[in-house]
């Protein structure tokens, strides 16, 4: 596991095609913007330890994804 330091507005960019983004810090929470192409499912881990199938999140994504 890569572990980063980053502050608000920082990104981390993953293979070329994956932008991560500290939207913003408060207190104990950290909003991430993620930019993926469509074709590169994003999940949020804790839902799919519950046996039922992920939820999928739906990104906005520009137009140059």
């Amino acid at each position: 596991m890569l572990v980063l330091s980053r502050k608000e507005d920082e990104v981390i960019v993953i293979d070329g095609r994956i932008r991560v983004t500290v939207v913003e810090i408060r207190g104990n929470h950290v909003r991430l913007g993620i930019e993926a192409p469509r074709d590169i499912p994003v999940f949020r881990s804790e839902l799919s330890g519950s046996g039922a199938a992920p939820a999928q999140l739906v990104l906005a994504c520009p137009s140059k994804c």
